[in-house]
This record gives C-alpha cells, sequence and structure tokens, in this order.
C-alpha cells in the first residue's frame, strides 16, 4: 500500500510543475518546490531547506539531487525542474548524495556511516531505481563515507570515490572494482587536509574572522585537460564565505597540489551568501556549471538554498566559477560561451532599499525589509489571507524585466513535506502613478511550490510601482524576506570608483580596500586575482555601507590584483586601474 501511494505521489508531483515556456534567463537562488526538512522536527522547527547539490548531465537531460529531499528534481532545460519520488529511496532520506552517468546508466549513492546500496537506473526521469549493489563493506568508525562523490575515468576505464565532512578528517580517495558491483579495490587513501594558517579562505567564521576549526567537505571531481582537479567545499556552511577550493594532479588519486588562485566559486556578499559544497557539471553545449549551497538562516543555522555559477578553465587551466552579479538574472546558454560574463544579462536591481508598503504588518516585521537585499529579514503580514499586499516605489520609471519573490518559513508547522496544500500563489500588478494597475503575473491557476520564485516578464514594462497581492501560502504566516525587481533604470551607468587603494596586511591572508564613493552607485564589486586578466574573485557591497574592506579570503605567498566597479540600476562602470599587492 505505501509503494502505491508513494508511486502516485510521483506521478502527482510529475504532473503539477508548471512550465515556463519561453523563459531565457533563470536568477539565483534556484526556482524549485525545496522540501520542507523534518532533521530538527524534535525541536518542532519547521522550513524548506536544500543543499549539498549534485547535477547531473544524463542522455542530455539534467537531475538534481539534494539533501534530506525525499526524491530528486529532472529538467530538460536548467529552468523548469519536475520533482520526482523514485520507487526506492532509503528510509532515512539521502544526506550529500553521489550521482554519477556513465553511458545509458545513473548512479547514486547517499553519505553514511554504515553499510548502504549503490543504486542505478536506466530510465531516472520515470524514478525507477534499482539495487546495484546490496551495500558497500563498512568502513572504520568515523570515516565515512560521508559527503561521497563517485567518478568514471572514461581513458583509464576506471572508478573511484572520495568522500569526507569533518574538522578533524580529511578528505578521502579510493577505487572501486567494477567487477565487484563497485566495491572499494584497495585501501583508501588521505588527499586533502585544510591549511588555514596558510589558506584565508580556508579560515571559520563570518568573514573569516573565527578560531573555530573549520571543515572539510563535498569531494567532486573533474578531469579536464588531461588533469584530476579534485574539488572540496570550506570552511563551513553556516557563514557567508562558504566556497569551493581544488588541488590538482595528474592521476586520479594524487598526488595533488593546492591551487595557489583558490577558493573557485565564493561569494560572501550580496543576496545569496555562500556557495560552497555542490558539484561541477556540463550542460549540453559544453559549458562548465558549478553548484553550492547559499546560506539563509532563519530558522536554524544550517537552512539553506541552491545556487549554480557559470564555471570555466582559463588558458592554464585555472579553474573559476564566476559570481560577479550572481544573483541577479543571466541567460540560459543556447551555445558554448567564450566570455566569462556573457552570460550576465545586464539587468540591474531595481529595487534597493526602496519604500515599500503593506496593507498590513505583525509586530516589528516591518515591511521595508521586504527591500534590503537580506535573506534574514523577512516582513510578516498580520494575517495569512489572500488579498494581503505589498507595494514597492521604485520611485521613477523604470524598465522592469523580471521579479523574483523570496518567502520566508515564519513559525512554520509544517513537517509532511508531500501534503498537496502545499504550494504558493500570488498577483504582480504594476503601475505608473499608483492609482491604475494592470496585472502581468498571475500564478493562481497552478498549484506549485515555489518559495524562490523568479518571474521573467513576458516583454519589459516601463512603470514606476510594482504590487505583489497574497492569494496563498501553506503556512501559518505570509512572511516575505525581499521582492526583488530587475531591469534597467534609464538613466546612466555611474562613474569608476576614485582613489582606490589595496594593501596587503602583515599577515598577508588580508588586504585592505578602500575607495571614494560614487554619488549615484547602488553598490561596488571590489575584484581580485593572481593576474591582471585573471580578476576571478568578488566580494560585493552596497553603497550604503563603509567604503572600505578588508578581505581575508588570501593565500599566503601569493601575488594578487585588485580592481574595483561600481554599480548603480542602469548598469555598471569601467574597472577600475588594476592594483598588484605582494605575497610576500
Amino acid at each position: 500500500m505505501r509503494l502505491m501511494v508513494i508511486l502516485f505521489l510521483a506521478i502527482v508531483v510529475n504532473t503539477t510543475q508548471a512550465q515556463r515556456p519561453g523563459q531565457k534567463t533563470y536568477c539565483n537562488p534556484m526556482d524549485i518546490n525545496y522540501r520542507y526538512n523534518y532533521e530538527q522536527l524534535n525541536d518542532s522547527i519547521s522550513y524548506r531547506s536544500g543543499a549539498d547539490p549534485v547535477i547531473i548531465n544524463h542522455k542530455g537531460e539534467y537531475f538534481l539531487f539534494v539533501t534530506i529531499s525525499g526524491g530528486y528534481w529532472h529538467s530538460k532545460d536548467l529552468v523548469n525542474w519536475n520533482y520526482i519520488i523514485p520507487d526506492k529511496w532509503p528510509m532515512e532520506d539521502m544526506c550529500a548524495p553521489a550521482a554519477l552517468s556513465v553511458r545509458d546508466t545513473l548512479y547514486l549513492f547517499q553519505s553514511t556511516f554504515e553499510q548502504r546500496p549503490i543504486f542505478y537506473s536506466l530510465e531516472p526521469e520515470k524514478g525507477k531505481l534499482l539495487f546495484y549493489n546490496r551495500w558497500l563493506p563498512r568502513l572504520p568508525k568515523d570515516i565515512g563515507p560521508w559527503d561521497p562523490a563517485l567518478f568514471y575515468d572514461e581513458d583509464l576505464d576506471k572508478w573511484y570515490m572520495y568522500w569526507g565532512s569533518s574538522n578533524v578528517y580529511p578528505i578521502f580517495g579510493a577505487e572501486l572494482d567494477k567487477r565487484k558491483r563497485l566495491s572499494y579495490k584497495e585501501k583508501y587513501k588521505e588527499l586533502i587536509y585544510l591549511h588555514p594558517e596558510e589558506h584565508g579562505w580556508e579560515r571559520f567564521g563570518r568573514d573569516h574572522r573565527s578560531d573555530i576549526t573549520p571543515f572539510t567537505e563535498g569531494a567532486w571531481m573533474t578531469k579536464h585537460n588531461g588533469m584530476y582537479y579534485l574539488q572540496y567545499g570550506a570552511p563551513g556552511t553556516e557563514n557567508n564565505v562558504y566556497g569551493n577550493g581544488t588541488y590538482v594532479g595528474d592521476h586520479p588519486l594524487g598526488p595533488f597540489t593546492y591551487a595557489p588562485y583558490n577558493p573557485i566559486s565564493y561569494k560572501p556578499g550580496g543576496f545569496v551568501n555562500g556557495a560552497g559544497h555542490g558539484n561541477t557539471f556540463q550542460d549540453n553545449y559544453g559549458n562548465y556549471w558549478n553548484t553550492g549551497t547559499p546560506w539563509i538562516a532563519v530558522n536554524w543555522n544550517f537552512e539553506r538554498r541552491i545556487a549554480m555559477f557559470p564555471t570555466g578553465f582559463d588558458k592554464d587551466g585555472q579553474m573559476y566559477a564566476n559570481t560577479r552579479f550572481g544573483d541577479l538574472p543571466h541567460k540560459l546558454p543556447t551555445s558554448k560561451w567564450t566570455n566569462k560574463d556573457e552570460l550576465f544579462t545586464g539587468w540591474m536591481l531595481l529595487s534597493y532599499k526602496k519604500p515599500a508598503t503593506a496593507s498590513s504588518t505583525l509586530d516589528t516585521m516591518h515591511v521595508s525589509k521586504i527591500t534590503d537585499e537580506h535573506p534574514r529579514t523577512f516582513w510578516v503580514a498580520k494575517e495569512n489571507k489572500e488579498g494581503e499586499w505589498v507595494i514597492i516605489d521604485l520611485q521613477k520609471q523604470q524598465e522592469v524585466t523580471a521579479i523574483q519573490i523570496n518567502y520566508t518559513d515564519y513559525k512554520s508547522n509544517i513537517y509532511d513535506g508531500f501534503d498537496p496544500k502545499i504550494y504558493t500563489q500570488f498577483r504582480i500588478y504594476h503601475s505608473i502613478d499608483g492609482k491604475q494597475w494592470e496585472k502581468i503575473v498571475d500564478n493562481t491557476h497552478e498549484k506549485k511550490d515555489r518559495p524562490n520564485a523568479y518571474l521573467e516578464l513576458e516583454k519589459p514594462i516601463h512603470t514606476r510601482y510594482i504590487k505583489y497581492e497574497h492569494a496563498y501560502v501553506a503556512s501559518p504566516q505570509l512572511a516575505i524576506s525581499d521582492i526583488r525587481v530587475f531591469g534597467h533604470g534609464l538613466g546612466k551607468a555611474p562613474k569608476t570608483p576614485a582613489k582606490f587603494t589595496a594593501k596587503r596586511d602583515t599577515d598577508t591572508r588580508n588586504a585592505f580596500v578602500s575607495w571614494q564613493k560614487v554619488p549615484d552607485a547602488v553598490g561596488y564589486n571590489i575584484i581580485w586575482g593572481v593576474a591582471k586578466d585573471k580578476l576571478y574573485q568578488t566580494y560585493q557591497v552596497f553603497a550604503d555601507q563603509p567604503n572600505t574592506l578588508e578581505v581575508r579570503a588570501l593565500n599566503k605567498g601569493v601575488d594578487y590584483y585588485f580592481a574595483i566597479e561600481a554599480f548603480n540600476e542602469s548598469g555598471v562602470s569601467n574597472v577600475s586601474e588594476v592594483i598588484f599587492t605582494s605575497g610576500k
């Protein structure tokens, strides 16, 4: 009976996912129906969450596996994701799963300290999973394999697994024996330890300011041009500086050399904070992507979302993920890109700190928080009822191209993530004068849960006011952290900031940067890298924050180059002159 119910739910879920035909852009965090997480059920904490993503390109289609989600997602275009409940699934669910596509077969394995099976599927789009083996042999206590990654080396015709999640143990690796149903072929090897005394970005805490021993986790292997990039997440998911790094070697089990340009994926500023513990995959055009786990932490420190960033390897083999404007709309590629920034739409943030009014407000959860670009602050309506509204005044007419609605689970009481009553419905209107309103979005015909709904408009509109009108959300409270409005400000881009300086600290893991504020800037991107033409790192700072920043993510003994750009609602300035800083 239970199996029949699960199969029925799988069919229901698959057929109720609304498609967005013609959508050409996406925006982080990913717009999927994040599942309610029961990790904190005993503490009566209810919230949606998604973490530790793995996206696999399997036979030209995409499959997304996420921690404790009761199933997985399937997409043909990286924007429309259908949730699937498979016919077999571990009773304790999957945490930080591993997935791998080899020819016609998709393999799937969960984090564990016990004996657990590897699954396989020839039809994952139908939720059909079979046992590839019944269990892997048990490893010594506390060794794992937790946070596993499966890797097949086509050139060597050999199979490997990497794993580790600890601030004590390293990242491990071992060859697997295909003739024995992917059992361990030999003793596992210690591969990667963290060295925060040398690598500033591996230090724990907000902006790397904690003495807590950092964590390494989220192993992943990518082979590119004959070299092996063993990736790992650090220093911890519960901060803004969670990122991915890599070691590089010429054999799947090393030896590996630390990449001096680390981290490869890093996003400490902006609305989406954190980019660690994900995977790297290629789309159907050969473009690389790196996924990660942004930090929400409203109900629990480990409440998170999913993001994906364009990723590449430059002419020197340096791996990088482009997180510049990584939480603004980007184009979905239709070919292989050649410039790291060409997928950015140029649609700027129009709503930052703009005035907002609401139909009602509960206690101190004021509506001003709905435009502050902060996922841990939020507006709450007095009642969760249809007709509650929020109006954002853009203060002048702007060209609006897209909107994102980010809901918050405030005092939620939902623990059954498969309840068909879990969905979100709303209408969006616009007005030039704040009196006459025209409806531009209406999703009340669909029953889909979209806690981070991204809405690309069919065509741009010139308007001043944006109105959210509530229809339905399943939780007891209507709570929204941010309504983000994107487009073009119809003005001029800001000037390049003057008097930009960058100076390394006596502890060369740190650098101090400062600049002169630009009057009409909304914010600034501090960008840096290991060469003038490798400025791959970005720290976004809003203009109402100080015009100084301590960058604490550098590697000792490595020279860095720094620059800055300003942005506003109308565009981005030219990049400043590049400043050299010595790592000696």
